[in-house]
């Protein structure tokens, strides 16, 4: 009994001894999980075309465990197995499953690192061929970077792609592929200028972070600089109109009823030359004036607005980047139409006769294994439409949510665009369309990147957007999806409700003009609407209230004069005529009619009736004499509501009340009767006065002259 237990203490101490280094390094690569960071910086070449083809990757291994660390290696898993479709690709990407990582790890292809110190960084570097990793044919294959450390993977591996593309019989269709690019801001402006100073007036300084150094829209300059001339370019004029305003001194508001001036910005000048050169040679297609949410207008009632900033957006577009623009391909906010708003731009002046759309705005009916081709056609109330829809996967690489690595995103480009051209059945060419979020922060580097690899794959095409048209390639379509959310993500009736009360106030600043040019409200009308207020209503709201003031403000400088509750007018008689005025401190000549109503008939009528429009010059008065009529025998105030009106018959402005004070004919007459009495009786007593003054005076004379003598 004794001999067996102290056989099993000793198994026992065997078995610790024996466990203890597996411990060690299970403890230490638990240690390292988490601070240990691997890096692909190279795959070279990028598409091997040949078994032999020696494929170089390179990358680094950083130590941010805080301690030394030993035992390294970093080695290359791979699957002689290729992804059937693009969906087991996109799960390849996520999953950080390791058992769905490829399953065989290579024997040659990796690379021992001894030693690492604490914040150290290693390069690490091997290679290997298609016939080594057992590539049999054109296709995208799974390969992954682990790190080990004694023999076990301590950390997530690094996934990415790798396309094999030698010659295939017959040769693989070379789709064609348009690629979309915006130039769209937010925004800056509610008033085109300062009501004091006369400058433009920003109701922030954003633009002049934006387009220095690493902003946005300098970004975007640099990209516009180095893409392929077949790159679309849609460019939102208003965004080039804040810029051009910015070339002199402007104003920007730092409370309610102040603003701050800024000196000329040289940058805006230099950015607008950067953009017309970068773009001279390229289609450019004008986005509306200020990327109205056209959606919501055509659901709330502002129709027209659409169509004018179709034709304003073509106007300035063309006017700042000196060519001419395109305004027939109309991109929506989020890339998404219901048939309404379809409607309202095919209707429009410049009519749209294509819309580049999201892909879930216009899916495949029924879906189908493979990418569709991105052109189709739709109905609209004008005839037929065609729609160009959007493939989200790449447009995704173009704006990834996250920071990522240029070459694994190059290396997922390459993949999803040889998948698409090598799935089964494909025979001849389709089309694909790329476009990025319309406000999108891009990364150059990455960017160009992308624009330089689709330009030499052998099965790409790049080409405009316009060029590309539905074929009999095009697959059924289920028809505009628009979902309640998509409605619950418009402009509502609430924001939009005082826009367009604004908007027909401003309407009537131009129709009250002789000449009837576009309101100069239109342009600031135009950004009350823009899909970027959709998430920030309150900023759209403080712009609104701000035009809404500018706008009464210039109907208020046409007025009737003398107009008020204590200015009273005299109808002197039981009929005659009363004078209004009107004034026009307007710099424009206007032309208008005088609506007289009487308020109170039974004692008042106007007999009014103006056959011509009256004209008054600009900073001038006119007048109108409006006949009326008393009732006989009455006497009293009586009011009458003045209402201007444009030479169409618009009301303009609020209408007046004027009180006309009337007596009737009996009493005037016996007024007048009365008063000649007065003044006949008060001359014959002064003649009799008179006449015994004299006869005394000359009594007493007589008188003077008898006692003389």
């Amino acid at each position: 009994m004794i001999r067996k237990a102290a056989l099993l203490a000793a198994l026992l101490a065997f078995t610790v001894v024996a466990t203890a280094p597996g411990a060690a390094a299970t403890k230490s690569a638990k240690a390292s999980r988490q601070t240990m960071a691997v890096s692909i910086s190279s795959i070279s070449p990028q598409v091997p075309t040949a078994q032999t083809d020696v494929i170089k990757f390179t990358g680094t291994l950083r130590n941010d465990s805080g301690t030394p660390q030993t035992g390294l290696r970093v080695r290359l898993r791979y699957t002689p197995q290729k992804f059937a479709d693009r969906v087991t690709m996109a799960t390849f990407q996520t999953d950080q499953n390791p058992a769905t990582l490829p399953f065989r790890a290579s024997a040659s292809s990796f690379m021992d690192i001894p030693a690492l110190a604490a914040g150290a960084q290693a390069r690490w570097e091997f290679t290997a061929t298609p016939v080594q990793l057992g590539y049999p044919s054109f296709g995208v294959y799974p390969v992954a970077v682990e790190v080990l450390q004694n023999g076990l993977q301590i950390m997530a591996p690094q996934r990415t792609y790798l396309t094999y593309a030698p010659p295939t019989v017959p040769k693989l269709p070379r789709n064609r592929l348009a690629i979309a690019l915006p130039v769209i801001d937010q925004p800056r402006r509610g008033t085109d200028r300062d009501a004091k100073s006369g400058a433009p007036l920003f109701v922030d300084d954003k633009l002049s972070q934006s387009i220095n150094g690493k902003g946005r829209l300098a970004d975007i300059a640099r990209i516009a600089q180095s893409a392929p001339e077949s790159v679309t370019w849609f460019v939102e004029s208003s965004l080039l109109d804040d810029l051009d305003a910015m070339k002199n001194k402007y104003r920007v508001k730092v409370k309610k009823d102040e603003s701050q001036e800024k000196p000329a910005n040289a940058e805006a000048a230099t950015w607008l030359t950067t953009m017309r050169t970068a773009l001279a040679s390229s289609p450019v297609v004008s986005v509306p004036y200020a990327d109205p949410d056209v959606a919501a207008l055509a659901h709330q009632g502002l129709d027209s607005q659409t169509s004018r900033a179709i034709e304003l957006g073509r106007q300035r577009a063309a006017a700042l980047l000196q060519r001419e623009v395109k305004t027939n391909v109309n991109w929506p906010p989020a890339g998404m139409l219901d048939a309404d708003a379809l409607d309202l731009l095919s209707v429009s002046k410049d009519k749209v006769d294509t819309v580049l759309l999201n892909s879930t705005n216009l899916p495949p009916q029924p879906a189908v294994p493979f990418t569709p081709d991105a052109a189709s056609t739709i109905d609209s109330v004008n005839g037929p439409v065609t729609a160009l829809v959007a493939d989200a996967e790449l447009s995704k690489l173009f704006e990834p949510a996250a920071p990522t690595s240029v070459l694994l995103s190059t290396q997922r480009f390459i993949a999803e665009t040889a998948m698409i051209t090598g799935e089964a059945g494909q025979t001849s060419p389709r089309s694909i369309v790329i476009a990025p979020s319309r406000r999108w922060d891009p990364n150059p580097t990455l960017v160009n990147a992308l624009l330089k690899t689709a330009k030499k794959l052998p099965w790409l095409q790049l080409t405009s957007l316009e060029s590309i048209k539905p074929t009999k390639l095009s697959v059924p379509r289920a028809g505009l999806t628009y979902t309640d959310q998509d409605r619950k993500e418009e402009l509502t009736a609430k924001y939009l409700g005082p826009v367009k009360e604004v908007a027909a106030k401003a309407q009537l600043t131009s129709r009250i003009t002789e000449a009837k040019t576009p309101s100069s409200f239109d342009a600031a009308v135009l950004r009350l609407t823009s899909s970027a207020w959709r998430n920030s209503t309150r900023a759209g709201r403080a712009v609104t209230n701000q035009v809404s003031a500018a706008v009464t403000d210039q109907t208020e400088k046409i007025e009737i004069t003398g107009s008020g509750p204590n200015r009273t007018r005299t109808l002197a008689g039981s009929s005659g005529v009363v004078p209004i005025s009107v004034k026009n401190e307007l710099g424009v000549q206007i032309a208008l009619y005088i609506d007289v109503t009487s308020n109170n008939p039974e004692l008042l009528q106007v007999n009014f009736a103006q056959k011509e429009p009256m004209t008054i010059g600009p900073r001038q008065s006119g007048m109108v004499q409006v006949p009326m009529n008393a009732a006989p025998g009455t006497s009293g105030d009586a009011t009458v509501t003045v209402q201007l009106k444009t030479s169409d018959g618009q009301p303009y402005s609020k209408p007046q009340r004027l009180t006309i004070r009337t007596t009737g004919y009996t009493g005037i007459a016996s007024v007048i009767v009365g008063a000649a009495l007065t003044v006949m009786l008060a001359a014959v007593v002064m003649r009799v006065v008179r006449r015994r003054s004299e006869r005394k005076l000359a009594h007493a004379a007589k008188t003077r002259e008898n006692q003389i003598v």
